[in-house]
């Protein structure tokens, strides 16, 4: 026939064919790798059960790892819950005064304010740190210093109560024992650290590989873990032991009468109750009071520190040999001028403060700084190592005030510097929120008197619920920034 297309078309099947061939192939890879992927699995699932299973019929070794090393008749379930339920108050608070203690340094402003900018997603609770209330900061310091110090001895009585359990034999019983013992590593190995860490830095004894700021705000989240997951765990269990034994009655109980508490052995067979449990030398009634005393002897020679005032003087673990004496000036310091490398030369007659802004940089004498006008406030200084003063009446020039000269009524925030040689803080970021607040001070004067050289002169910052090292002495220049 004459006319059409011109030709037959060819049929599409070989096309079609050689189009699915890398599929299947890539199908077939897949296969191959799951297969393999599997058995690897399978003889990793195998490898830990042998392990498992030759560390059950292993004998255990001797010391603490035998049944019966652990003989005090008053440890048990009830004894480690009565301390488990004060740590179950305490702890929350202590991480959330931490949590906020870290937010005050507005780390969001960037490394300058953050000793952890890798912090990624565990800053996903930071906020722009208010300035209302003036002692917030030194309310939330003082709280997370004061109780972290308090709860020590219950630590101690909570870790001496199941120290057998670290020591069961074998370590490892079946998966569910596995993530227990694994969180049980976390949760002791965070506490000591961070309670460590935590004492070390109210002493200002730095020995940390590192930041402190950095180590212990990743070692608290390590530990918040591992925590949350050992409560989990263990609620049930604990407010079973609790309801089993009255606390009164408990406390009515002398030495004469203490006698161990029924064995109750775990889903694994453990128990904290001792096998074969020696005669009594405490009763839970002294042990209980012995751990409070303890918390209250601390209490005692802890908050002064933070309370101040006459208090200040039963404060023996804060730290000491930084008294500047007496008069207007007579208040607490945490580094001296000398320590930090101020010499007489860097604030003399010479010193200037450079005020920068929009196309703007003003230089001013101190005595040009005396003739503007001055504002008052009475604000206290609050450290992160839980100490703090009374409010002191500074007097200076208002910061919103600066910021206007500098052509930004409305800056976003300020750049402070410090003449102090470089160094971590010796440079920090304030927001417009602190800048604008009129209590906010470019402070040059404290209680009718000269800035003293330790506590800053020739002129300092002060601003409402700042950190203490955010309130920068011996400014040599404020950049406003949009």
């Amino acid at each position: 026939m004459a006319g059409g297309s011109g030709g037959t078309p060819k049929p599409p099947r070989q096309t079609s064919q050689r189009a699915q061939a890398p599929i299947k192939h890539g199908a077939a890879a897949l296969r191959r790798a799951a297969r393999a992927a599997g058995q690897q699995i399978g003889r990793v699932v195998a490898n830990a059960r042998a392990t498992s299973r030759r560390l059950r019929e292993a004998p255990a070794p001797g010391g603490p790892f035998q049944p019966g090393f652990w003989r005090s008749p008053i440890r048990g379930p009830w004894l480690t819950s009565v301390f488990g339920l004060v740590l179950l108050a305490g702890i929350p608070v202590l991480f959330v005064t931490g949590a906020l203690s870290y937010a005050a340094y507005n780390p969001g402003l960037g490394p300058l304010n953050d000793q952890t900018p890798d912090k990624g997603l565990l800053g996903f609770y930071l906020f722009h740190w208010p300035t209302h209330p003036y002692w917030l900061y030194r309310l939330t310091q003082g709280v997370h210093v004061t109780l972290g110090v308090v709860l020590v001895p219950v630590l101690l009585a909570k870790l001496w109560s199941v120290i057998p359990r670290l020591f069961a034999w074998p370590p490892v019983r079946n998966p569910a024992n596995a993530l227990e013992r694994l969180t049980l590593v976390l949760l002791v190995g965070g506490v000591i650290f961070e309670f460590v860490t935590g004492i070390f830095n109210i002493q200002l004894y730095y020995i940390f590989p590192g930041s402190f700021y950095r180590l212990h705000l990743y070692g608290a989240w390590v530990f918040i873990a591992a925590f949350i997951v050992h409560v989990t765990l263990k609620a049930g269990p604990m407010w079973r032991a609790l309801r089993s034994r009255s606390f009164v009655t408990e406390l009515r109980t002398d030495l004469a009468h203490t006698r161990p508490e029924p064995a109750d052995a775990d889903q694994d067979g453990l128990s904290l109750v001792p096998a074969a449990p020696a005669a009594p030398t405490i009763s839970r009634r002294g042990a209980v009071g012995m751990v409070g005393a303890g918390s209250l002897a601390l209490l005692a020679v802890t908050a002064g520190q933070s309370i101040g005032g006459r208090l200040r003087v039963t404060a023996l673990l804060a730290p000491h040999g930084r008294n500047p004496g007496s008069g207007p000036n007579g208040f607490q310091i945490n580094k001296t001028a000398a320590a930090v490398g101020i010499s007489a030369s860097d604030v003399g007659p010479d010193w200037r403060l450079e005020v920068a802004g929009h196309a703007t940089m003003l230089t001013f004498t101190r005595a040009e700084l005396l003739t503007l006008p001055q504002h008052s406030a009475a604000l206290p200084i609050a450290c992160v190592e839980g100490w703090s003063t009374p409010d002191q009446h500074w007097s200076g020039l208002r910061l919103a005030d600066l910021a206007a000269m500098a052509g930004l009524p409305d800056a976003g925030t300020v750049l402070v510097e410090s003449v102090q040689p470089p160094g971590p803080y010796t440079s920090v970021m304030l927001r417009g929120n602190q800048i604008r607040d009129p209590r906010s001070l470019l402070a040059l004067r404290v209680n009718g008197a000269d800035l003293s050289l330790d506590h800053g002169y020739p002129a300092r910052i002060i601003v409402p619920a700042n950190p203490g090292v955010n309130n920068t002495k011996w400014v040599r220049r404020l950049t406003f920034r949009t």
